[in-house]
């Protein structure tokens, strides 16, 4: 947290907390949703200014509830999640880069939802990779081609493994509750 967020927070400890105004797009784009945004239910403007992705990035937690936030000053800014609290995308030098700029570190499980979005886990990080970046995934699945996948998905009996890790089937309905967050928060 940088430090002149302590500080605000130390001098102001009772801002209330702002919802709504915040999401992650499922591409890892931070979205700034104004009163219009909100009321139409749309994602928001994409935030591009570097310094602002910064300061989010830097400040970026949960809560004892499984919120995600960035601390601003002594406001807490919770944040929708269109996907998972962290999205990464493919980088050559580090195998999986997360939103944040943060190497997403050895894969120890791996997901597939129905709708067909890889879900990565590497200790307490869960991160859904960019769509974009399927396509270079999918060379690691075992089986490969897209036959095996398809059949896979359709529920037939044949083990799948990306890389050296076994996929398991996600229900997209249910993501938020197997990883424990909450993607819409509210007071």
């Amino acid at each position: 947290m940088d430090e002149i967020v302590k500080q605000a927070l130390a001098k102001w400890p009772n801002v209330p907390h702002c919802y709504g105004w915040l999401n992650l797009d499922a591409r890892g784009h931070w979205r700034m949703r104004d009163e219009r945004a909100q009321q139409l239910n749309l994602p928001g403007d994409k935030l591009t200014n570097p310094a602002l992705v910064g300061f989010i990035v830097r400040n970026y937690d949960r809560d004892e509830r499984g919120c995600w936030y960035f601390q601003n000053g002594p406001q807490r800014v919770y944040v929708n999640l269109e996907a998972t609290p962290f999205i990464c995308r493919t980088d050559p030098v580090h195998g999986y880069l997360l939103h944040t700029g943060a190497p997403l570190g050895p894969i120890d499980a791996a997901w597939l939802t129905d709708d067909g979005h890889l879900v990565l886990r590497s200790a307490q990080v869960v991160a859904q990779l960019d769509d974009r970046d399927m396509a270079q995934a999918m060379a690691q699945f075992i089986p490969q081609g897209d036959e095996a996948l398809s059949d896979w998905l359709d529920g037939a009996e044949i083990p799948l493994q990306w890389g050296s890790v076994p996929v398991q089937h996600l229900d997209p309905a249910r993501m938020a509750e197997t990883f424990q967050f909450q993607p819409t928060p509210t007071p």
